[in-house]
Order: C-alpha cells, then structure tokens, then sequence
C-alpha cells in the first residue's frame, strides 16, 4: 500500500534554515527536525496494489482523498505537539518557581510531548509530508500563550492544559475513528489495511491516551479554579481549533 504522498518535501531555503539553527530557544535536534525533516533517514516502503506475501488478502488501497488526509493529519499532528513541547518550555520556569512540587509533573508532560514530536517528525520523513508552512507563527503564539498562562498563576497554566489537551485529544480520536473506517471497508472488500498504516492507528491511539493523561492532570491541579475560566478555556480551544484547520491546508 502506497503512503507516501504526491509532492515531494521542498528543499529549505538556506537562509530560512540558518536562522532558525541560530536559535538559541530551540537548540535541541527535535526541533531542527521539524523544519528539516529530511535529516532524518526515510524508511519509506515501496507501492504495493499485489497480496503481499504470506498472506491471503489483498491491501487496502488507499484513494487520493485517503492519501491526503494522510498527509493533513501528519503534517497538523507534528505542529500540534511542536506548540506543546514550547508551551510546557515556556510555563515551567514560572510555576516551579512557585510550586517545586510541581517540577517533576512538568518535566513529565514535556518530556512525553518532546517524545511525541521525535515520533512525528520521523514520520512526516518517512512520507515526504511537507510541514506547516505557519510554523514561525505558531512557534511566537505557543511560547507566548504558555508565558502568559504561568504568569497568570498555577490554574492559569494547568487551565491552558486542559484545554489544549482536550482539543488535541478529540483531534486524535477523529483520526482514529477515520482510519478504523477504512479498515471496516477493507474487510467488506475483502482485504486488510497494510501494517505500517496499523501500526499508525496504534501510534494515534497511544499519543492520544498520554496527552488525555495531562488533561487529567492538570484537573487535579485545580485547573478548573483559574480566574476566569470559561473565558480563558473557551479562547485557548477556539485558538486550537483555528490552528489545526489552517494547519491542515497551510
């Protein structure tokens, strides 16, 4: 089955790329990965329409529909969890420094969304997706929406968390419903979804149990008693929503 998508990764201009490796913010290579995901090697498999061996089905071709979607999905999860990785980066400093108990809850969550963001990466390589084109934006936005979150105080912050995490888990759980679909296709036609796109779902599912984990968390850190709630909640996941559509096209 045939994953890879149509358009090939454009090369990055020289200049784009030296700045951002300039950036002492985002020294770490998970980051470098993002914007160049090329530097990691691609493992891509060849295009298959045959039964594969050893077994009695045929793949599940995917269609063009499928294929981008695919590639929407990849390309706004990489981005999505690129933001969580720089809000947790910018709230930490400010909500240890009040609450140390709370240091090793916040290295954490980060320390899954940076694990998050190297599985993403890999797998925008792997596929030639392109990344979002709005990463500079979303780059200031994120690191500004958890500056000012913590400096609002504890519940701000975890406030921020939960309602980052419940938009990016009902997001995960979409992808989830739409490849699970395929497959009851593929079974009413006889054939089976290639392994590689299995193991994806299996990827999905396990990133969106983590990221529900710190929505979990952050409610037991009194989230709910931020000042204001609902209208900093509501904001932050209209903000979330408005990220994921652009980022799906852009």
């Amino acid at each position: 089955m045939q994953l890879q998508t149509m358009k090939a990764l454009p090369t990055l201009r020289r200049g784009a790329l030296a700045q951002f490796r300039r950036s002492a913010s985002l020294s770490s290579p998970i980051y470098l990965d993002f914007l160049a995901p090329n530097t990691v090697q691609s493992q891509r498999r060849p295009a298959s329409t045959s039964e594969s061996a050893g077994t009695s089905k045929p793949r599940y071709v995917l269609s063009k529909r499928q294929r981008e979607y695919l590639d929407s999905a990849l390309r706004v999860n990489q981005a999505g969890e690129l933001a969580a990785t720089l809000i947790y980066k910018a709230q930490t400093p400010q909500v240890v420094r009040s609450h140390p108990h709370l240091r090793p809850l916040m290295k954490h969550m980060y320390d899954q969304e940076a694990g998050h963001l190297k599985v993403f990466n890999n797998l925008v390589a792997k596929h030639e997706v392109r990344p979002t084109a709005m990463y500079p934006i979303w780059e200031v936005a994120a690191t500004f929406l958890g500056w000012s979150t913590a400096a609002l105080g504890r519940e701000a912050a975890m406030a921020c968390t939960e309602a980052v995490e419940t938009e990016i888990g009902t997001h995960y759980n979409d992808q989830v419903r739409e490849i699970l679909s395929w497959e009851a296709e593929a079974e009413r036609r006889g054939e089976e979804l290639d392994e590689e796109l299995k193991e994806m779902v299996a990827i999905f599912r396990r990133i969106r149990d983590e990221e529900l984990e710190h929505l979990d968390h952050a409610v037991a850190n009194d989230s709910k008693e931020a000042k204001p709630y609902d209208p900093l909640v509501d904001a932050i996941r209209l903000g979330c929503r408005t990220a994921i559509k652009i980022s799906e096209k852009i």
